[in-house]
């Protein structure tokens, strides 16, 4: 099953609220023939765009080869969320990799969130860029968890910019009846993932990356000079990197096996006009304590733009707007009557320790991916990473190929059925609130 194509027709961008509301590109050509290249960058997602960009500002020859659209992916269809730290929390980095290393990460961590201020700022790119970011709770035990680890980040990182909620300051912004408590992030922020994946897009042409769309990669033959091949050309180049995450498919087993894509859905309700208040007071997104994370935030058009429901196949369900109303009534039981103008689904990638596989394959064969549903910031930063790492300068890279990064068990075969059950297990956990 491949799924480039099994949920998504040939080079076209899924029917959702960012598709209707980017500014569009024109199509760029398919790879034909033979090409040379300093770097060949495969996927022109977040990662790929970036490292194409930072190499080509560098003064290199880059080409980045699509197998659809540029932003096709996780990158053009993602809740848009700019998060602070890495996707694991840092006291459980600190056990994981010790502080010094934890250290480290939460200032790449910090790093990237800047990095993609900076290059919406510098490259002029149209994706509403908001500051905010709250984490809602269920429980007050949930509440007590989440307040010690803003104090954790204040003490221990000297992180300011994110405060404890109590129930009435959690009320006061997302007045929803689910919700008890938790925290808010102004460091953090969201953003309209297409707009700036099309803008990274533009900046990268701009300076000089060969962009190929509909050019799927099937073979990457390693060597001094490596060469990539798609159906219709090839490439040969000093340096490939490899930028699919969910949609790598089965042309690198070892990063296959350390790196699952998942499915994800989104719905964006109608216009809510005045009653978004009743939403959102301010204009901040939300993630919340579940295992199967609810995450949501108000559009510039005042929609309810809601992440969410479960699905455990790679074929999408036949009924998103079903699949993720089931949870949006549970944190907003008024929306019961309010109509669904778009619902779509993609396709993500997750590791075992939910940290991204950064690793050189080959001497001159680079990976960043599974990003676990932190790639806003994380995947753009990987790629600048990669660039850098090419340039000579790996220390950022090392940090972050450092952290362990062991296999699915079961294989690349028997993974996601695993996976499902496990998923199937929290899930239930979530509902009976444990």
């Amino acid at each position: 099953m491949n799924l480039l194509y099994v949920n998504d027709r040939p080079g076209q961008y899924p029917e959702s609220w960012y598709a209707a509301t980017a500014t569009a590109l024109d199509r760029f050509a398919a790879l034909k023939g033979e090409q040379r290249a300093d770097i060949c960058v495969i996927g022109a997602g977040y990662t790929g765009l970036s490292a194409a960009l930072h190499l080509a500002e560098a003064g290199l020859d880059v080409v980045l080869l699509e197998a659809q659209r540029v932003g096709f992916g996780a990158s053009g269809r993602n809740g848009g969320q700019l998060g602070s730290g890495q996707r694991m929390a840092q006291d459980s980095l600190e056990k994981l990799v010790g502080f010094e290393d934890a250290a480290r990460l939460w200032e790449l961590a910090e790093d990237a969130k800047d990095l993609v201020k900076s290059l919406v700022k510098r490259h002029e790119i149209d994706c509403h860029l908001k500051p905010g970011l709250m984490h809602g709770c269920f429980s007050a035990h949930e509440v007590a968890h989440e307040h010690a680890y803003v104090a954790h980040l204040n003490s221990r990182y000297g992180y300011d910019q994110i405060t404890a909620l109590d129930h009435d300051a959690a009320q006061a912004i997302c007045p929803s009846p689910a919700y008890v408590g938790g925290s808010l992030d102004m460091g953090a922020g969201h953003l309209h993932p297409l707009g700036f994946a099309l803008g990274l897009a533009r900046a990268a042409a701009a300076a000089g990356v060969r962009i190929y769309e509909n050019s799927l990669v099937h073979d990457i033959q390693p060597g001094q000079n490596p060469v990539v091949r798609t159906d219709h050309g090839r490439v040969t180049c000093d340096h490939v990197i490899l930028a699919c995450n969910g949609y790598l498919g089965g042309l690198e087993r070892k990063v296959a096996a350390r790196v699952m894509p998942i499915n994800n859905f989104i719905i964006a309700t109608e216009p809510l006009g005045d009653a978004a208040a009743k939403v959102l007071t301010r204009d901040v997104a939300v993630a919340d304590s579940k295992f199967v994370v609810n995450y949501f935030r108000l559009s510039h058009d005042k929609r309810l733009l809601f992440g969410g429901g479960e699905s455990y196949g790679y074929r999408f369900p036949k009924d998103i707007i079903a699949t993720v109303s089931k949870p949006m009534l549970q944190i907003y039981p008024h929306l019961r009557d309010v109509e669904v103008d778009y619902a779509w689904g993609g396709t993500l990638a997750i590791t075992m320790k939910r940290m991204p596989y950064l690793a050189r394959l080959a001497p001159n064969i680079l990976t960043a991916s599974g990003y676990s549903g932190h790639g806003v910031g994380t995947a753009t930063h990987a790629g600048k990473l990669m660039a850098q790492a090419i340039g000579g300068e790996a220390a950022g890279f090392d940090t972050m190929a450092r952290v362990p990064a062991p296999a699915f068990p079961g294989g690349v075969r028997m993974r996601a059925p695993l996976l499902a059950l496990a998923m199937t297990w929290y899930a239930m956990r979530d509902r009976l609130g444990v």
